[in-house]
């Protein structure tokens, strides 16, 4: 019998790849390495692995391990973005065997490694400037360019018109993946870069292993064939706009959430942040940026759809920018944000109305009678189920929930108890309070 062809009006998959199995609700750890410990080596990062471990961190991303430029260097060290050979280990972490084991004490743990992959730029010193000029944009004089209309003097651009230049840049990749065994790569100004050339990057990622891919990019478009995630920069601003006083849960209902749910494809993955590398260094740390509003922010950056990340010290309450160019290692100290994040990604990890792009839960609007203030959704996938509700203001709220569709019994995430939603639901919310609640069929 002859097949009928397709129906010319049936709807086309979008998001054409497929993540790795472990990314369906994993989270993600930023480490700067420099700072991370008073040494800044790999050796020194294995030994707090099993705390990462205990807190839920499932993908250690390593900012660049690359050698590091030393013309127009900044500061005492230069910038880990500024790469002076993309096959090589910068002497300052240590050494190959010593990356080797470090990538393998990961493994042990059961979590997983990505590089810090700078794709648009070199150093001026890199060792392709004089092996490969041709790899290089040049200005109207025929000199090496940094990146247009940005302060980048320590960098010049890459071209990706040259052909050779790609095939270098996917085996450079390729190589880091074969010979250590590493899990993906999160991708440097992502959209500066073609992205054909990332999706020919991913397809032959693939070839060796099933790997994760996160853009610094916001585009939607990276999502269809090259990476697994990209940045959430929209939601960090909304989220900010409130914390200064500038924006309320209205907007950030209607101008993200609304859009987020409408137009961002589901099996695309954005990674939600309060802080990383560049916002620390050069936008505030998360207490001058969120001040009163950071706790709430913090668990709202979990709960809602999407990839949560955090930058080393935040656990223990980092409350300053670190250097970006010079020693500084992270104060570590115990901190409740410790316990607030494993409390939120034990939760994530069982529930599966929390997980990643299509595996878990579409955000439902659940409405109130202070939509101007509040935001409560619910989240549910397969019988799991988080109903959360968040005092967006620095003033305490009385809010009358609909929870007609949501009647039953729920725990309560942070005592444990339990709570039982009629059709309707009245709370008073402390200035910036919130309220989760759940139900897994997942242990």
């Amino acid at each position: 019998m002859n097949q009928l062809p397709p129906h010319p009006y049936q709807p086309k998959k979008y998001v054409q790849i497929d993540n790795p199995d472990w990314v369906k609700n994993a989270t993600v750890y930023e480490m700067n390495i420099r700072q991370f410990s008073a040494e800044g080596t790999f050796r020194e990062i294995e030994k707090q692995l099993p705390r990462l471990k205990e807190m839920g961190i499932d993908i250690i991303w390593l900012m660049p391990i690359h050698p590091i430029g030393e013309l127009n260097r900044k500061g005492s060290l230069g910038s880990p973005y500024s790469v002076k050979n993309f096959k090589g280990i910068n002497p300052e972490f240590g050494t190959e065997a010593d990356f080797r084991n470090l990538v393998q004490a990961v493994h042990r743990q059961g979590m997983y490694v990505i590089l810090d992959w700078v794709a648009n730029h070199s150093s001026l010193d890199c060792n392709l400037v004089a092996e490969h000029p041709e790899f290089y944009k040049k200005s109207r004089n025929g000199r090496f360019r940094p990146t247009p209309w940005r302060d980048y003097d320590d960098i010049i651009e890459l071209d990706y018109d040259q052909p050779e230049l790609r095939k270098y840049m996917t085996e450079a990749m390729k190589y880091w993946v074969r010979e250590f065994d590493i899990d993906g790569f999160r991708c440097d100004m992502a959209s500066f870069v073609p992205r054909d050339f990332w999706e020919n990057v991913r397809t032959e990622l693939e070839t060796l292993k099933p790997v994760f891919m996160l853009a610094e990019a916001e585009d939607r478009d990276l999502h269809s064939k090259a990476f697994d995630a990209t940045y959430n920069w929209a939601l960090w601003n909304q989220l900010h706009a409130i914390a200064q006083g500038r924006s309320n849960a209205k907007t950030l209902a209607e101008a993200y959430l609304a859009e987020h749910v409408s137009i961002f494809p589901k099996e695309g993955i954005r990674m939600n942040f309060i802080d990383n590398h560049d916002k620390n260094s050069w936008e505030g740390n998360p207490v001058s940026n969120f001040g009163n509003a950071l706790e709430a922010a913090t668990v709202f950056t979990v709960l809602i759809d999407g990839m949560p990340l955090v930058y080393n010290g935040q656990e223990s309450g980092l409350s300053r920018s670190l250097k970006f160019f010079d020693r500084d290692p992270i104060e570590w100290k115990t901190h409740r944000n410790t316990n607030l994040y494993t409390t939120l990604f034990n939760l994530k990890h069982r529930n599966r109305g929390l997980w990643n792009g299509r595996y878990g839960g579409e955000m439902e609007r659940m409405t109130n009678d202070c939509m101007e203030h509040i935001i409560s959704l619910v989240r549910e996938k397969k019988g799991d189920k988080v109903l959360a509700v968040f005092n967006l203001s620095p003033k305490k709220v009385n809010v009358t929930l609909d929870t007609s569709e949501h009647a039953g019994t729920y725990t309560e995430l942070f005592s444990g108890s339990d709570k039982i939603l009629l059709k309707s639901c009245h709370l008073e919310l402390e200035p910036w309070g919130y309220l989760v609640l759940f139900r897994s069929n997942l242990r």
